[in-house]
């Protein structure tokens, strides 16, 4: 006999798993780089540019920046969808989540360390001589944050699923047949 999906079933480490995806998502709109200088001069030359070029976000930004949180947001939603199947379960969803969760943060690292790769040598070259430097925007810290909170999270997941399968099985009560 299948269960069907219900909300009350799902644990707060789901829930949880799920709203750090949504949050890693969410952050994708926010400044993930931006150029600031303490320069009057330069600071007006900045406000005249264009905002996009000033500020990005994850989605104009490079690969580090807009690909971790989708695996982020996919985990949370499959954690969410079939986090209550026992045979998912044990057979190591909890697991998969820690891995997709792990990699999405060292990919956001590696953006962290890569921010300046998003302009090229001339354009950095530029930043260089006017004093502009290249700093991560508040969207790239809040995806970090969400992606250390799904890390987190799956490793309590992968504690309470190694404590569920120590558990005995509950059967179900099997119906006479007529």
């Amino acid at each position: 006999m299948t269960s069907t999906f219900s909300v009350k079933s799902v644990t707060w480490r789901e829930w949880l798993g799920l709203a750090a995806g949504l949050l890693a998502l969410g952050s994708t709109f926010l400044p993930w780089t931006t150029l600031d200088t303490n320069k009057p001069d330069i600071e007006a030359v900045l406000a005249q540019l264009p905002h996009s070029d000033v500020v990005r976000n994850a989605w104009n930004s490079s690969f580090f920046a807009w690909c971790p949180p989708l695996p982020l947001l996919l985990a949370g939603l499959v954690v969410v969808v079939f986090g209550r199947i026992r045979k998912v379960r044990v057979g190591g969803l909890p697991h998969l989540w820690l891995v997709v969760a792990a990699a999405s943060l060292l990919l956001m690292v590696l953006g962290w360390f890569t921010l300046d790769w998003e302009f090229d040598a001339d354009q950095r070259g530029i930043f260089d001589v006017a004093g502009i430097a290249i700093e991560p925007g508040f969207g790239r810290f809040l995806g970090l944050f969400a992606a250390l909170v799904s890390v987190v999270v799956a490793f309590l997941d992968i504690r309470a699923v190694r404590a569920e399968s120590r558990q005995p099985r509950k059967r179900e009560p099997k119906s006479k047949s007529r």
